[in-house]
Parts: structure tokens; sequence; C-alpha cells
């Protein structure tokens, strides 16, 4: 065999057998004298922060420097497991993250009961939403009950109006499940019957 170039050259190179691996790896290989129990168990530790990155879900201001951080803004954070603080037997997640002028950290939970979040320390939230709503309805509640003291009609009918939502809602339900059993009733060979028909 001739090469072009000189002899000195000449690198030897083989092509390793068997130690190239698949690009997208689908399976392992196991070996016939592979023995599953002298492989060491691997601990796992409940209380490990996870490294994540992750977008702020509100606007916030850190309280050392003033910063403003605004809502979308991506951050990497480390997420754990709130100890012993459950709402229903749903779990609540706090998330650490650093301030991107001064670096100190905030803090923020998963608020579960309001379907949210709540800053914990380092920073102030601007602007709660769950807030505005929460006033906003005890508001109409108070000017509600005041309508109806002063005014025996009012409150006939606040009651009529309650009562017909309520009716209305419950046929919703009714349809609907109406509508699921009419689903469960039909089988594959009917509806080919039905389509042969037509």
């Amino acid at each position: 065999m001739s090469f072009p170039f000189s002899p000195l050259f000449q690198i030897p190179f083989t092509f390793p057998i068997g130690k190239m691996g698949e690009r997208k790896v689908l399976n392992k290989y196991f070996p016939p004298d592979f023995d599953p129990n002298l492989v060491p168990r691997t601990k796992f530790d409940k209380f490990k922060q996870i490294e994540t990155r992750m977008m702020i879900p509100f606007n916030i201001q850190c309280d050392t420097c003033g910063e403003f951080m605004y809502r979308g803004k991506k951050f990497n954070m480390r997420k754990e497991d709130v100890q012993g603080d459950t709402y229903k037997g749903i779990k609540k997640f706090r998330f650490y993250m650093k301030c991107m002028t001064c670096s100190r950290e905030i803090t923020f939970i998963t608020d579960p009961e309001k379907m949210d979040y709540a800053m914990e320390h380092g920073a102030k939230r601007l602007f709660e939403v769950w807030k505005e709503q929460e006033k906003a309805e005890k508001e109409e509640g108070e000017r509600r009950a005041e309508e109806e003291q002063q005014d025996a009609m009012k409150a006939l009918e606040h009651r009529t109006i309650d009562s017909k939502l309520e009716m209305d809602i419950l046929d919703a339900l009714e349809e609907t499940k109406v509508m699921g059993n009419k689903r469960d009733l039909i089988r594959g060979d009917r509806l080919v019957e039905i389509a042969g028909a037509q």
C-alpha cells in the first residue's frame, strides 16, 4: 500500500471495536454475568435543593439596593420542599434566587390556598392581584348585606337570583353527566352500524 506522503508521517490508527457508543442510547448492554445485587443503592436526599432556571412570577423590588426585577425575567434558582407546611395535602415549594445588582438572596414560596406565590424575605412584591380580588369581593358582600338589611324586597330579589343561578348550575351539571353517559353507551361496533345505515 502506497501513500502520497512520506512513511515518517504515517500514524497507525485502528478503530476501537466495541468501544464506540450510540449517539442516542436507547438501551444499555448488560453482560450475562451482571449481578444487580452488587450495584450499591443510591441514597435519595429528601431535603436536597434542585437547581432550576425559572422566570419570576411577579414584579419585585430588592430590600437592600432597591433594584426592580420584573415578571418574566429568568434567573437560576434553587428549589426545595417546605418541610412540615402543606395546604390540604398539597406540598409547598421554596425558591431561592439572588438580586441582579447586590446578590442578596431572595426567597418566595408557593401559596396553593390563593393559587399564587408569597414573598418570604429579601424583597417586596409590587402588586398582588389576589388582594385586589379579595378586597372587591369583600366590598361587594358588605354592600349587598347593607342593601338587604335596609330593603326586604332587595333581600328577596337577591335570594331569587341566587336560587336561579344555583338551578342553572345544577341543570348544566346534569346535562354534562347525561352527555358523558351517552358517550359511554356508544361502542365501536354500534358506531359502525350507524355509519353503515347512513
